[in-house]
């Protein structure tokens, strides 16, 4: 049973080496500050810019919120990609009945070029659109705004005091965590994209990390402009990782934290559709790199996987009473509990923040399997040629 101690202890060395470094431990302290005034001095200090496609239905529950931010200039920029439900009809109409209809600004995104994603694309025509206001706002259509965010965000864009201020302010907008598929899949999803771009790195000047969450940007319109616009990552997959790495480029500073008050509305029922939304970038994550493939998901079945799998074969093995292996075995059991533990005490507090049960956090094995089986999915899609034009 030499192999089972192997990969056990495998296991618990990466979760003692991650619980024991801070970067990359749960950033609770990043979040967002409340800002209660904020003096304007232009017209359109900030430009909303959100990119649509099908989306009449989030639109009622999203864009009030966003139209309705007090104490700073705003006007918003709907890009209308070719829906086809009456996105642009529902977006004016929700503007006219809150009394906002003077904010709100709708545009066709019209025909995408080529070597251009739809998201992009659209970001790129609501950008071309947007004048010389001071802040590009770039946030989804499912995203909903607590009053103040905006705000909160121009707040932030100042706070380095001492050190320069902030060219590209996100937030990790919470997701939703209603269903059991949701539940087990999209605390995970926060918690892995935490361990790939570690939020308190991405805020060190000088630090190799880049990153930003789509749903919520807040860029300095003069560096985007340096950075080339949105012409510079027009075939980006991962746009808003792309992004930050861009404005990183040019010597942009980044902030990229959490704030409960900015929340997605949208909803994920079915394990197919959460199948979609991470299958659709997650080979592109790893460069379509064919053996960085083969070593992720060697990586996730041994630190995330195997530790319940390690104490179901032990328990299988003393059942059976092979006495020359039971040493061995109980070593690796010993291991592997104190593996899984530990990937549960890291779990939880991106299980507390999405308001989930605390016992979810010992599902992450099942969710490290989905994950595997997703970015084996996302590899195929890329080999078959059925890779995405859009993220939603």
């Amino acid at each position: 049973m030499i192999v089972l101690e192997i990969v056990s202890f495998l296991s618990l060395v990466f979760w003692i080496l991650l619980t024991l470094d801070r970067s990359r431990n749960w950033p609770a302290e990043v979040l967002l500050p409340e800002a209660v005034t904020l003096p304007t001095t232009q017209s359109d200090l900030v430009v909303a810019i959100v990119p649509a496609r099908n989306e009449a239905d989030l639109l009622p529950a999203t864009l009030p919120a966003l139209l309705g931010q007090e104490g700073v200039s705003m006007r918003v920029i709907l890009v209308d990609d070719g829906s086809t439900d009456g996105t642009a009809a529902v977006a004016r109409q929700v503007a006219e009945s809150t009394g906002r209809g003077d904010r709100l600004e709708v545009i066709e995104a019209g025909k995408r070029p080529g070597g251009w994603t739809g998201k992009v694309h659209a970001l790129h025509r609501g950008y071309q659109a947007a004048g010389t206001p001071d802040w590009l706002l770039l946030t989804d259509a499912d995203i909903w705004h607590r009053q103040g965010s905006v705000l909160s965000l121009l707040r932030q864009a100042e706070a380095g005091e001492t050190e320069k201020p902030f060219d590209l302010i996100s937030v990790m907008a919470r997701l939703r965590a209603q269903t059991f598929w949701e539940r087990l899949i999209i605390p995970a999803f926060v918690f892995f994209f935490q361990l790939l771009y570690p939020f308190r790195r991405v805020m060190q000047e000088g630090s190799a990390a880049a990153a930003a969450a789509g749903g919520c940007i807040l860029i300095r319109r003069q560096v985007l402009e340096t950075a080339g616009g949105f012409e510079a990552i027009r075939g980006a997959i991962i746009d808003d990782v792309t992004l930050a790495k861009r404005i990183r480029e040019v010597g942009g500073r980044l902030w990229l934290g959490f704030d409960p008050g900015v929340c997605s509305r949208r909803e994920y029922p079915r394990l197919r559709d959460l199948w979609q939304m991470v299958s659709r970038t997650a080979f592109t994550q790893l460069d379509h790199n064919w053996a960085l493939l083969m070593v992720t998901l060697l990586g996730l079945a041994i630190v995330v996987v195997s530790p319940p799998v390690v104490i179901g074969l032990g328990l299988l093995d003393l059942v059976l009473d092979d006495a020359s292996a039971s040493r061995s075995v109980i070593r690796a059991m010993i291991w592997a509990m104190t593996a899984w533990l530990l990937m549960t005490r890291s779990l939880r507090p991106a299980v507390r923040y999405h308001e989930v049960a605390a016992g979810w956090s010992a599902a992450l094995p099942v969710s490290g399997i989905l994950y595997g089986l997703m970015t084996v999915t996302s590899a195929w899609r890329h080999l078959t040629g059925k890779g995405p034009s859009w993220r939603g």
